[in-house]
């Protein structure tokens, strides 16, 4: 029998903060993700399962929308979901279910890692980092971007409480990143 031991994105058993100046980052590998993909004839079903999930409408372009279960915008007909895992740990085989073979569910869970931004002065960060225009950046958006030439999405959870989702296979990259950028803004 194996003995296994689950490890963050980060390698650790327990998942990493760090503080700079009034910025904390956060890894946070407790998160269940699983993307959605519209098939052909089959948007609007996917946006009612999508809102029978998240229990709200899906999100439009550049938007993220849900409360317990959540979902951003990655692109035409596809979101991306995600949620706790103490609750969801089997968010994919739930989306499934919802979709009724209208559209393509991925289970995301091992592809993406996520770190938590938070703080006052969020701004002074992020525009070190990638393009967005924090000026216009608000609650509920969502944005794909580059980071540090990372596919990265930058959700907005409010103006003090930043997600950086990336890819897990460059989690220690993004991280060294994220740390660099908060220690140069303060």
């Amino acid at each position: 029998m194996h003995n296994l031991s689950a490890i963050t994105a980060l390698n650790g058993t327990e998942p990493r903060i760090d503080q700079q100046g009034p910025i904390t980052l956060t890894e946070e590998p407790n998160f269940a993700m699983a993307t959605v993909a519209a098939r052909n004839g089959g948007q609007r079903a996917t946006m009612s399962a999508i809102r029978r999930i998240i229990g709200s409408n899906a999100p439009k372009p550049g938007q993220f929308s849900g409360d317990n279960v959540t979902a951003f915008w990655m692109g035409p007909d596809q979101w991306m979901l995600e949620a706790p895992y103490h609750s969801h740990e089997m968010l994919f085989e739930q989306v499934i279910v919802e979709v009724k073979g209208k559209a393509s569910v991925t289970e995301q869970s091992d592809g993406w890692c996520r770190f938590d931004m938070r703080g006052i002065g969020l701004a002074s960060v992020m525009e070190l980092l990638c393009p967005i225009n924090m000026t216009k950046f608000k609650t509920g958006d969502a944005i794909r971007t580059s980071i540090d030439h990372l596919g990265c999405f930058v959700v907005c959870r409010n103006l003090e409480h930043l997600s950086i989702i990336g890819p897990r296979s460059s989690a220690q990259s993004l991280h060294h990143t994220l740390l660099t950028a908060m220690t140069s803004a303060y």
